[in-house]
């Protein structure tokens, strides 16, 4: 990134669902906030006028599976086809493999056909052993300058997200970060 330009990526995996999915959307309008969203398919499935309220208000959508597979436990055509099933529901070519995790076979296949967005800031909402403080510290320890920022729009999180995201929302505006999206470059597709 640009030096002369301070500005994070904020993300978010595993949605969309009723029940985070319209207070994330809610709390970025109320900060005038873009994000991705890395959504499993079968939620798109499932919410379809929760995909297209994160299209309509501006946020950018990416892929992260149809089941949120892991890439270790499955085979590579295993991976792929479920990752293409995702695809056909989310108009995107940005993927995130769920737990950040993808053998060699899995990378090499995947990076043909889509752009590959991991992340450096994991705020670990998800984990039962963390506070909402916790995430928000994570947050606050851990960004610099283009850091990628990863929150989980689950069951597991928005209970701390309730505090912990409009918190860290005002934080790093505070710090003087301006929030970017990941572009899509789909001539780089097959």
């Amino acid at each position: 990134m640009d030096p002369n330009v301070r500005a994070v990526y904020l993300t978010f995996d595993d949605g969309p669902i009723p029940q985070s999915t319209p207070f994330i959307l809610d709390t970025l309008r109320e900060h005038g906030v873009k994000a991705t969203f890395f959504m499993v398919g079968d939620n798109v499935r499932k919410h379809p006028d929760l995909y297209q309220r994160i299209v309509d208000e501006g946020h950018q959508v990416g892929n992260h599976t149809y089941n949120h597979l892991g890439a270790f436990k499955h085979w590579t055509m295993t991976y792929a086809v479920n990752t293409h099933k995702s695809a056909r529901l989310i108009n995107t070519n940005l993927f995130r493999p769920p737990h950040g995790w993808m053998r060699p076979s899995v990378y090499w296949w995947m990076k043909h056909m889509y752009k590959i967005v991991m992340w450096d800031v994991v705020t670990r909402d998800y984990s039962k052993w963390l506070t909402a403080d916790d995430v928000l510290n994570n947050v606050k320890e851990y960004t610099r300058n283009g850091s990628i920022i990863t929150f989980h729009d689950s069951l597991k999180s928005i209970d701390k997200l309730h505090y912990a995201l409009p918190e860290a929302l005002k934080w790093l505006k505070e710090q003087g970060y301006e929030f970017k999206v990941f572009e899509q470059d789909f001539e780089e597709t097959i």
